[in-house]
């Protein structure tokens, strides 16, 4: 077969040598001979440009039979490893289909769906909402599997993190805010859950396609509380006015405790901020500002005030 052209993205290199280091730039430099062996090796042929996220090279091809998929290649890590497992499960049930997958790289052959139909452009965003608000329900009603990545490891991190990010926060409204995040998620953290979560569902992962209205992509799967899945959809295309309606949306179609999916959430925030102060940035402003809305949401105790 003649050699196909690979284009590997600049922003794809920069992100992989960033978050990655040395890993990350020896994958960058053997994407082209890797690609090009998947494509020799299930009889691939390249039909458009290349296309990327923060980890993924993912180039539109067209299989033996004239069928049109997307090849996938990404670093293999925590992260990545869960994603066939979880799209097996799934099996195109609200997901994105997987055709292919070879484990020791983690490249995956996938149904190719529509990029130029994302979530993202829908205009209505209540409409939005409850489109992941759906997706969820059918993609959590899964328990995970054994050896997925469980939220209470992570969970139990976070908490053991979060006394020495509390440091690094010179605002002490913003200290205040986060030790009140690791605060909700002490209460929850006993009952981590069992459920599949996608853990990435926001408005750009959610693809439509000739088979279905919308579609999920790019899963990080965990094992864990349904809860800790609503925050991209409440806090992404971020509007105060629209966050309690959002959470209520989000808790009313997928039958969740409300008080339950408000700690989560709030561990949601605390995860991203200690990420943001880890590498040396202060937590993002919309995300706090979405904890503080959600923070007042409590249910009042029976006879007191809210808290």
């Amino acid at each position: 077969m003649v050699p196909e052209v690979i284009d590997v993205p600049a922003a794809l290199a920069a992100e992989q040598v960033k978050y990655n280091g040395p890993a990350g730039q020896a994958f960058v430099t053997g994407l082209p001979d890797l690609a090009q062996s998947f494509l020799d090796r299930w009889e691939l042929r390249v039909d458009g440009p290349s296309m990327h996220g923060v980890c993924a090279l993912v180039l539109p091809v067209t299989t033996a039979d004239g069928a049109g998929a997307v090849l996938k290649l990404q670093l293999l890590d925590d992260e990545s490893a869960g994603e066939p497992v979880a799209l097996r499960l799934w099996n195109g049930d609200h997901a994105v289909r997987l055709l292919r997958h070879d484990e020791p790289t983690g490249t995956m052959l996938l149904e190719r769906l529509d990029p130029s139909r994302m979530l993202s452009h829908l205009d209505d965003v209540h409409e939005a909402v409850l489109v992941i608000a759906g997706l969820l329900t059918r993609l959590t009603a899964l328990p995970a599997p054994e050896g997925m990545r469980r939220l209470d490891d992570i969970a139990h991190a976070m908490l053991e993190q979060t006394p020495r990010a509390l440091e690094h926060v010179p605002d002490p409204t913003d200290r205040r805010l986060i030790a009140d995040c690791a605060a909700a998620l002490r209460e929850v953290v006993s009952e981590p859950g069992d459920r599949l979560l996608h853990w990435d569902l926001h408005y750009e992962n959610v693809l439509a396609a000739d088979r279905a209205p919308w579609l999920a992509i790019d899963p990080k799967p965990l094992a864990g509380d349904p809860g800790f899945e609503l925050l991209p959809a409440i806090a992404d295309r971020y509007d105060p006015a629209d966050v309690r309606w959002r959470f209520d949306a989000l808790t009313a179609t997928l039958g969740l405790d409300r008080e339950r999916a408000r700690a989560w959430t709030l561990a949601r925030v605390l995860q991203d901020c200690l990420w943001e102060i880890e590498d040396g940035r202060p937590p993002k402003t919309r995300r706090l500002r979405t904890a503080r809305l959600l923070r007042g949401r409590r249910q009042p105790r029976p006879g007191g005030k809210h808290e």
